[in-house]
């Protein structure tokens, strides 16, 4: 039986604009979450306890003590999935130290549970573009030649403190915009016909209200835009702001970096397909350090 395991989980953007809540892409940063039997009773933090909560009592199986430790390069509150990453690394950590009770397809449903919407548990989970609604998720490898260019500005956005400045109702014509857009952005990702992406991101579900939060958006967007971006938009609830493109990358960060109001840093990088994968340790190399491999969790 296993005493510890390190579960690496990627970050992701989630949204793409008028995907609200429903569209997400799986992106290659990662945290790292080590799970591992305990003698004793470990206080752990609200979001460790409620994961490790729900997975026992959806299990049924015997509690047992556990620690748990993160190395977290997916910062937190950006609107890049950071909890999602911790709540999947312990759902998986406690299934792997369990026996392997869940399913891939289970684990994510309790993750999506925990997050209350599933745009980022779904990426995470099964790398690549997901569209989810619900439980039901289909997911298209994404090519590498696709960047996905984040500027990260320096404070934080609480989802919900950004989902309560959200209208209760919008008008039709809003909402028929958006759902075209979003469809168009499912079609171009399917067909990896990424052309098809260019002003497609437009939203009028949820950026216009939380350019209250970060009111250099759509100031960033455009430049975005102008730098030969094939469109931009709030990573997530944000304070995150994405752009994806095909050409020039560090061209477009130093465009969105200008247009910025803030202090912020810039990474690019491109989709994760596999997902959640399980670090083990595979043998000793001949200096006797440890090798260790990823592998897929099915």
């Amino acid at each position: 039986m296993r005493q510890q395991v390190t579960i690496r989980v990627p970050a992701s953007t989630s949204n793409l604009g008028p995907g609200f809540d429903c569209l997400g892409v799986a992106l290659r940063i990662y945290n790292s979450v080590t799970t591992r039997r305990a003698n004793d009773r470990v206080r752990q933090e609200k979001i460790v306890s409620e994961a490790a909560d729900l997975f026992f009592r959806r299990t049924k199986r015997s509690r047992f003590s556990f620690a748990c430790s993160a190395i977290e390069k997916v910062p937190r509150c950006r609107g890049l999935g950071s909890s999602a990453t911790i709540r999947l690394g312990v759902l998986y950590g406690l299934n792997e130290l369990a026996g392997r009770p869940l399913d891939r397809w289970s684990i994510f449903g309790l993750c999506a549970e925990l997050e209350c919407h599933p745009d980022n548990a779904a990426p995470a989970s099964f790398g690549g573009f997901t569209i989810a609604r619900g439980e039901n998720v289909q997911r298209f490898t994404v090519a590498s030649k696709l960047k996905f260019v984040l500027l990260i500005p320096d404070f934080e956005i609480r989802t919900a403190a950004a989902r309560k400045i959200l209208p209760a109702k919008i008008s039709r014509l809003r909402a028929v915009e958006s759902a075209g857009n979003a469809g168009a952005i499912a079609a171009a990702f399917a067909s990896r016909n990424y052309q098809k992406l260019r002003g497609v991101f437009a939203d009028q579900l949820h950026q216009p209200f939380r350019t209250k939060l970060i009111p250099f958006l759509p100031r960033v967007i455009a430049a975005a835009e102008k730098a030969g971006a094939l469109g931009a938009f709030l990573s997530g609830s944000g304070s995150t702001i994405c752009a994806v493109t095909l050409r020039n990358p560090r061209k477009v960060a130093a465009a969105m970096q200008r247009a910025a109001t803030c202090r912020s840093q810039v990474v690019i990088t491109t989709t994760d397909n596999r997902g959640v994968s399980l670090n083990s340790v595979k043998e000793r190399g001949s200096n006797g350090a440890l090798r260790s491999q990823l592998s897929t969790i099915n």
